[in-house]
């Protein structure tokens, strides 16, 4: 038997020129039982649809054992956080605007200040507040003599 029309839609085929008649022609051509042996190498390509459908497919059963995995109950592990587990960004943001607060300050005073031990005589010249120790003891040497009943000098020194 002469299968010249087959190897010519065969060439169409790889060339992509073949319509869909033609393409139905060669499935039912390769489904039959004898193919010869010069085209059986092309069967599993024309027959792949065909035995494809009736390969794939989901299980009876699967549609239960979908159904189990859903309705499966989880345990919820709920956790309590406490006021300070909440605030605990707050605090550390707190703490970092502290610290550089902090140095901030230090920063300046040691800056500001041309040498810490260096003594200002002007200073340290001021009359402090408050009573000056000779006026102390004055005053305890007049006392000490009214308590004595004695005549208190003029000037006492």
């Amino acid at each position: 038997m002469d299968y010249k029309y087959i190897e010519q839609l065969l060439e169409l085929y790889w060339n992509a020129e073949t319509s869909l008649e033609e393409e139905n022609i060669l499935r039912t051509f390769f489904s039959q039982k004898d193919v010869p042996a010069s085209l059986l190498q092309y069967k599993k390509l024309f027959t792949y649809e065909q035995t494809q459908n009736q390969e794939v497919g989901l299980g009876s059963d699967f549609d239960s054992k979908m159904m189990e995995l859903i309705h499966e109950p989880t345990p919820v592990k709920a956790r309590t956080i406490s006021i300070t587990q909440r605030l605990m960004p707050l605090f550390k943001a707190a703490a970092v605007v502290a610290i550089i607060l902090t140095l901030g300050n230090a920063a300046q005073v040691a800056f500001n200040q041309e040498d810490p031990y260096e003594v200002n005589m002007a200073d340290a010249q001021k009359p402090s507040e408050g009573p000056s120790m000779a006026a102390v003891s004055d005053s305890l040497k007049v006392d000490t003599l009214k308590k004595a009943e004695l005549p208190v000098p003029a000037i006492v020194k």
